[in-house]
């Protein structure tokens, strides 16, 4: 008898017969939590996970009447339309060049701008500040080049205008594909900055408020702060920022290259990315699955990097990695 209890309390001991219990206290008391996140759970369910199946569509020849799975099988084929091209190198070198430039400036300068704002004393500068600089990132596309246009627009744009009135000459910019790397990051910090910041600002105020006033009374100056406190709080959000980013190193930005550049086939050789040349090469005929090829195959590029950016993260800083 004894030897069976003291065998039943190392079971006690080893299995934990308290995890239900456990699971549902902690959804209890993480209720609140939970209701705001099921929004997010249903549309990710929706228009993430749901959608999976019909990236079968990639490896068919679509047929309207037939459906996806009804569709004739054609194995890797709808692959060969764009890596027998022989625009592939131009396409990827554009798109992975101009995310490195989005993903890098697009952190660092919102970075410095919270940073910046969080040093500012007066709230409602803060917050006129922060409304200003949010306020591009809801103006779609179409009104971006439109304003781009009537800028830098060699016959009648804003700036042409003020440069001939100083006597200057205007470049044509709408002839010039060098200049167009610089034009388009330039646009997107414009429109995306303020949303970056508003990240990190949110981030910032998330610190222990009690190591900044630790750090004042021990005579540390504003660098100090940032440079001991500020920066290796935020590094973490930073990270995982940068792993959500590579999954799209491969993906561009059509709304913005598309609606900036247009038709224009002397721009292509700087301004051409994978979206724009799909968009071009099959908009006449609908051949759905040779876009989903091209599709399938970003994706898959995408999760592997992040797979390994996220290895490589967890080898450095475990606490930091995604999973």
């Amino acid at each position: 008898m004894l030897q069976k209890r003291a065998l039943m309390n190392d079971t006690r001991l080893l299995v934990p017969t308290g995890s239900g219990y456990s699971l549902r206290k902690s959804l209890r008391q993480n209720r609140t939590l939970i209701l705001m996140c099921i929004p997010a759970i249903v549309f990710f369910f929706l228009f993430c996970y749901l959608p999976m199946p019909g990236a079968y569509i990639a490896f068919t020849k679509f047929n309207y009447n037939k459906g996806i799975f009804g569709s004739p099988f054609v194995g890797w084929k709808n692959f060969a339309f764009l890596f027998t091209s022989g625009q592939l190198t131009l396409l990827l070198r554009n798109t992975v060049l101009y995310n490195i430039a989005f993903i890098l400036l697009g952190n660092f300068i919102p970075l410095l701008c919270a940073i910046l704002l969080n040093e500012i004393q007066a709230s409602w500068f803060r917050k006129v500040t922060q409304s200003i600089m949010f306020l591009p990132y809801f103006i779609s596309a179409v009104l971006v080049s439109l304003l781009v246009y009537n800028m830098i627009n060699y016959d009648y744009g804003f700036i042409s205008n003020i440069v001939r009135q100083f006597g200057g000459a205007m470049p044509k910019y709408y002839s010039q594909p060098g200049a167009w790397p610089f034009i388009i990051v330039l646009v997107y910090l414009w429109q995306n900055v303020g949303y970056g910041t508003v990240i990190y600002f949110a981030a910032i105020t998330n610190i222990d408020t009690s190591m900044i006033e630790a750090a004042k009374v021990d005579g540390a100056n504003g660098f100090q702060r940032i440079r001991y406190i500020i920066l290796p709080c935020l590094k973490s959000t930073l990270v995982i920022l940068l792993l959500f980013a590579m999954g799209n190193i491969v993906k561009g930005n059509f709304g913005l290259f598309y609606n900036l550049v247009g038709g224009n086939s002397l721009l292509f050789g700087t301004t051409d990315i994978i979206e724009t040349y799909v968009y071009r090469a099959l908009m006449n005929n609908f051949n759905f699955s040779q876009g989903s090829a091209v599709g399938l195959f970003q994706s898959v590029v995408g999760f592997v990097i992040v797979l390994v950016a996220n290895g490589i993260v967890k080898r450095i800083e475990p606490d930091y990695s995604l999973f």
